[in-house]
């Protein structure tokens, strides 16, 4: 009986492997706990990317607005200084879109021969992304007595809920130094 007992206990071994074919508990909460390690590191980084692409929808309207004004006073030997006439830069831009909402604003300085500088802001709509500003002056270039425009993109250091246009969003211009970001702002396109 001995020989018939041993047959059907490995009989039963041998049935018992090709049945267990399924996880077991441990093997499946392995693999959520790796999953989910894997998702907690990958979502800032995807979050920090939309973010990044978001902004750069702001940085590409703010250099084509810095783009059309030069063409503008190239042609009319004026800036466009007031809001309203955002569409004679002939951009084809939204004004405002889902994150940004893009102004004009010109200021009277005596450092512009024209006797205006111009500036581009973008006003934060949803948190948090960086603002932006651009500015455009015309200025004399020392060796060949020719005029200019120059033109500046600066970038907010840290993501703001809202900005907006006061003298702390505008660039500047000095006649030595030429165009500078406001503060906590870092220039682009050096």
């Amino acid at each position: 009986m001995k020989t018939e007992f041993k047959a059907k206990f490995l009989n039963h071994l041998i049935q018992r492997k090709k049945d267990d074919k399924g996880f077991t508990l441990i093997e499946l909460l392995v693999v959520i706990i790796i999953i989910g390690i894997l998702a907690a590191i990958a979502l800032p980084a995807f979050l920090n990317q939309a973010n990044k692409a978001k902004q750069s929808e702001a940085k590409t309207y703010v250099g084509s607005m810095n783009r059309g004004q030069q063409a503008y006073y190239l042609e009319k030997n004026q800036f466009i200084i007031k809001d309203d006439d955002f569409g004679k830069l002939g951009l084809g831009v939204a004004t405002e879109t889902a994150n940004y909402q893009y102004k004009v604003a010109g200021t009277a300085t005596d450092a512009s021969p024209a006797g205006v500088s111009n500036f581009g802001y973008v006003r934060v709509k949803n948190a948090p992304l960086k603002a932006y500003v651009g500015g455009v002056n015309t200025a004399t270039i020392q060796e060949t007595s020719e005029a200019t425009t120059l033109a500046i993109l600066c970038e907010g250091d840290k993501a703001l809920a809202v900005s907006g246009p006061n003298a702390d969003t505008e660039a500047t211009y000095d006649v030595k130094t030429g165009p500078s970001c406001p503060p906590d702002f870092s220039r682009l396109d050096k």
